[in-house]
């Protein structure tokens, strides 16, 4: 099985958050039919559970987008890149490799609550190689993050008779011109936004989820004192996410790994979260790197050239040697 025709056949298979049970089955069949030993350990896959050097990433995919196809240069489709170019990436390194000198944990729910690195984490220590989108640059500076929803209030009238009632899409808008009027460190990103049943009528409600990048130096608790008071005078908020970040040393064997597979060892903020928060979080030691363009992501882009799944595989066949 060649890479493309590998790449078409995980993304074809759906694996939603919770649903990643047909993926599981298609993967242990592959490493069955060579001979390979794994377990799996609730939606979780791992090999060579001995080892404190890991290779990570996860099987899961935000909600299909658009079906596979093939350029000649890149493939399309929903979890292409993230992170399923990566899975092919280590399948194929497995066939090329006679004794493994790493460990392999593929997880479940990346994209929803991180089940899979929290239950991962519990079990094991060492250090991680957690294989997402960076454009093959590595990721050593983590940003935290807060993720938070707000309900706004207003007063229902007639559309036609806005003076008599409090649009809570006009208050919504206010609210996000306070905010962006902090001049916040970090990225701020208004992701979600409801209002409205048209029906001519004022809204009364108007709902937003709003996203708080935050680069590792800012904690997530210090931050949310600059923004709280605004989203109080507005709503009700929730907290969805909060998280800190962190920075981390490079791993120097795997920088001769990238050197050895003519890959340059650059460096780059991963600024989305991520399993290696959990695994931080946990004790481990944890960076990020992979093939792929993250921006793309989530998104009807998403896209990865072939080449760098080849590229990528190149990498840990050549790390797992150098760990011997």
């Amino acid at each position: 099985m060649d890479s493309l025709e590998l790449l078409q056949k995980l993304v074809d298979i759906p694996s939603p958050s919770g649903q990643e049970d047909e993926l599981l089955h298609f993967i242990s069949r592959y490493l069955e039919e060579k001979n390979m030993d794994y377990k799996i350990e609730g939606k979780n896959l791992v090999i060579d559970a001995q080892r404190d050097m890991w290779i990570v990433t996860h099987l899961d995919t935000v909600p299909k987008k658009m079906d596979f196809y093939f350029d000649g240069v890149y493939a399309y489709g929903t979890g292409v890149c993230d992170a399923k170019s990566s899975v092919a990436a280590i399948l194929i390194a497995l066939s090329e490799i006679n004794s493994l000198n790493f460990g392999i944990a593929l997880l479940c729910d990346e994209e929803e609550g991180g089940k899979g690195s929290l239950e991962f984490a519990k079990r094991y220590r060492g250090k991680a190689i957690v294989m997402e989108p960076t454009d093959f640059r590595i990721a050593v500076d983590h940003y935290g993050g807060i993720d938070v929803s707000v309900n706004i209030k207003g007063k229902a009238s007639h559309g036609s008779y806005p003076e008599y009632g409090i649009n809570a899409i006009d208050k919504a808008i206010e609210m996000t011109k306070k905010l962006n009027e902090l001049k916040l460190p970090g990225k701020m990103s208004f992701i979600e936004i409801r209002g409205g049943d048209g029906q001519h009528v004022i809204p009364e409600e108007c709902f937003l989820r709003i996203d708080f990048a935050l680069p590792p130096k800012i904690k997530a608790e210090e931050f949310f004192t600059l923004v709280e008071g605004t989203l109080k005078e507005y709503g009700d908020f929730k907290i969805e996410e909060f998280y800190d970040g962190y920075e981390e040393d490079s791993f120097d064997l795997f920088e001769e790994a990238l050197k050895r597979s003519d890959v340059s060892a650059d460096y780059v903020e991963m600024h989305s979260w991520t399993d290696a928060i959990n695994l931080k979080n946990a004790g481990w030691n944890a960076i990020v790197w992979g093939p792929g363009e993250l921006y793309r992501c989530h998104t009807p882009l998403e896209r990865v050239k072939l080449q760098e799944i080849e590229k990528a595989s190149r990498v840990l066949v050549n790390f797992n040697e150098i760990l011997k």
